[in-house]
Parts: C-alpha cells; sequence; structure tokens
C-alpha cells in the first residue's frame, strides 16, 4: 500500500464531511493520487398535489 499524503487524506475527509447526497472519485496513477472529483446531489422533497374531490 501507497503512503497517502496527509493534506490529500485531510481534503478528501473535509469533502465526506460536506456531503450528503453524491459521490467521491479518488483516481489513481502508479499508486498516488492524481485527481479527485466530486459529484453533488441536491434533493427536494416531494410536494403531493391537492386535487379536490369534485374534480376527480
Amino acid at each position: 500500500m501507497a503512503y497517502v499524503d496527509q493534506a490529500k487524506a485531510n481534503y478528501i475527509l473535509s469533502i465526506l464531511k460536506g456531503l450528503e447526497y453524491g459521490s467521491v472519485v479518488i483516481t489513481v496513477h502508479d499508486g498516488s493520487i492524481t485527481q479527485i472529483d466530486k459529484t453533488e446531489k441536491t434533493r427536494f422533497a416531494q410536494q403531493k398535489k391537492y386535487i379536490p374531490k369534485e374534480q376527480k
């Protein structure tokens, strides 16, 4: 297993702490982290439509 730079590890942890929904992709080349991608999703609660009985 390769050594992980503390700054990179702290960066990854900070991303994870602030992420509610989404993904983090860590790209590794020759045993070293070269890229970190974050995809964040925002979810909205669904609202039910009110349809009066006489319109059904």
